[in-house]
C-alpha cells in the first residue's frame, strides 16, 4: 500500500472516530432533553419518544404500533404495553383498525395535544438554541447528509453482520 493510500486511511479512521463520538454526545444530549419533556409529562423518556413519533406520524386515522416501533427502532411487543401506560395516563388514544382488528392504531389524545401546545413555546426556544445558524436550505441540507449518514451506517451494519 502506498503511503498516500495509508495517510488517507488514517485519516478516514480518524474522522469515523471523531464522527462516532459527536454523535454519541449528541444523543446523550437528545436524551437528556427527552427525560425533561417527559418528566413534564409525568412518563418515561421511552413513553415521550413513543408520543413524538405518534405526533410524527398521524395524519388523522392514528399510527398503527408497528409504524411507531420502526421509527423508534422498538419491538412492537415493547411499544403495545407502553401505550396502554399512556392511555391510562390519558395521553394515547388506542383504537383496532377498522379493516383488520389485529391492528391497534395509537393517537393523542386531546390532553397531550392540549400540554404539546403549551409546551410548543419551551421546544420552540430549545430548537432555536439547537439549530442557530441553519437556517432554511442550510438546515435541510444538514438533515440530508444525517440522513445518508444514517442509511450507510445501516449498510454497514447489515455488512459486518451479515461478515461475523
Amino acid at each position: 500500500m502506498s503511503a498516500t493510500k495509508s495517510t488517507d486511511r488514517k485519516r478516514q479512521s480518524e474522522a469515523v472516530n471523531r464522527l462516532t463520538w459527536a454523535i454519541t454526545a449528541i444523543n446523550a444530549h437528545l436524551e437528556e432533553l427527552q427525560r425533561i419533556w417527559a418528566r413534564a409529562f409525568g412518563i418515561s423518556g421511552s413513553q415521550w419518544m413513543i408520543l413524538m413519533a405518534i405526533s410524527d406520524l398521524d395524519a388523522g386515522e392514528g399510527v398503527p404500533v408497528n409504524a411507531v416501533a420502526r421509527m423508534l427502532h422498538l419491538d412492537g411487543s415493547f411499544v403495545t404495553p407502553q401505550s396502554k401506560l399512556l392511555e391510562r395516563a390519558g395521553l394515547v388514544g388506542r383504537k383496532p383498525c377498522p379493516l383488520d382488528r389485529r391492528v391497534v392504531r395509537l393517537s393523542l389524545s386531546n390532553k397531550a395535544l392540549k400540554q404539546l401546545g403549551r409546551d410548543s413555546e419551551q421546544q420552540q426556544a430549545v430548537a432555536d438554541i439547537v439549530f442557530a445558524g441553519l437556517e432554511g436550505d442550510e438546515l435541510n441540507e444538514f438533515i440530508t447528509r444525517l440522513t445518508s449518514v444514517r442509511r450507510r451506517l445501516e449498510k454497514a451494519r447489515l455488512r459486518l453482520t451479515l461478515e461475523l
